[in-house]
């Protein structure tokens, strides 16, 4: 266990940022799925530190496990040093470690130094981060109206997908999701960490489906496809895991055993569900044994 006294030495007080004003209701409860995770951020910081409001290290805690389960990567941080430091909830190294790595992999250094620091202790997911129980299947759908990409994409792409993707046992639906998602129909789109083309194929998957130019649009396609194809077979039709392995990639999926705690990712999964309408997709078993990593 780290004590205060070497948090400290390394220059590692908690995150602030300006306050707001908190938006709580009477009872303190924040509505559920109607606080954005800045928001819930700023009123953990506010408590936190008495600003504003009766100083109150839980409530605060449970503020920032709410915005850390958003993704919020300063709350990750934040809750993380609290479970090094006992403040506000139990000491907890493990959790701890766990929150330090996700605030060190969405770009946090000093998270990252924390992170090296707890490097011998096995990082254990807080109960508060784990999402609450779904909806069941019927009411998710009911909120799920897919897009018409008829309407809304080029429509030499729209026919291009639609030729292809059957021939990959991927339904189109998902694959113009994905396309949209990762680069809004732009065969030209190159990232900051250089994903190319439609389906923004990185260099490495490029090589490993094949692709020699990236940024023709059926090539970008294809290699696009083998990849869902392959992480269908992998995730077992479960495509939040498919959405988020495709953004975030397959092996940080199975490290974080679901969808990973960051903002980016959780927001792509729920695009891509949202546009392609539903939660499962038939996938063929023979392709890859599926993954263990997620099995309890």
């Amino acid at each position: 266990m780290l004590p205060t006294s070497l948090l400290r030495s390394f220059g590692l007080p908690l995150l602030a940022g300006a306050l707001c004003a908190p938006v709580l209701s009477a009872q303190g409860q924040a509505p559920a799925g109607a606080v954005p995770a800045a928001s819930l951020f700023q009123q953990a910081l506010a408590y936190e530190n008495g600003e504003g409001v009766p100083r109150d290290p839980l409530l605060a805690a449970n503020l920032y496990c709410e915005a850390a389960r958003q993704g919020d990567r300063d709350a990750q941080y934040n809750l993380g040093w609290m479970y090094a430091n006992g403040r506000g909830v139990p000491r907890h190294d493990g959790r701890a470690a766990y929150l330090f790595r996700a605030a060190a992999e969405q770009g946090i250094e000093t998270a990252r130094r924390l992170a090296d620091k707890f490097g011998d202790v096995p990082p254990e997911k807080p109960d508060c981060l784990r999402p609450p129980d779904p909806l069941p299947m019927e009411a998710q759908l009911a909120t799920w109206t897919p897009v018409d990409y008829s309407l809304t994409a080029p429509k030499n792409i729209y026919k291009l997908v639609g030729q292809l993707a059957p021939r990959f046992k991927v339904e189109p639906q998902l694959a113009l999701a994905i396309i949209a998602a990762e680069s809004n129909f732009n065969p030209h789109a190159v990232s900051p960490k250089n994903a190319q083309g439609l389906m923004q194929l990185i260099p490495e998957t490029s090589a490993r489906f094949n692709v020699k130019n990236a940024f023709d649009p059926a090539q970008n396609i294809r290699g696009g496809l083998t990849y869902l194809r392959w992480l269908l077979a992998y995730f077992e039709g479960d495509v939040a895991l498919v959405a988020a392995a495709y953004n975030a990639g397959e092996g940080t999926v199975e490290r974080y055993k679901g969808v990973p705690p960051y903002l980016e990712t959780r927001n792509y999964v729920k695009r891509v569900l949202r546009a392609f309408g539903g939660s499962r997709h038939p996938f063929e078993g023979h392709i890859i044994a599926p993954s263990t990593a997620l099995r309890k």
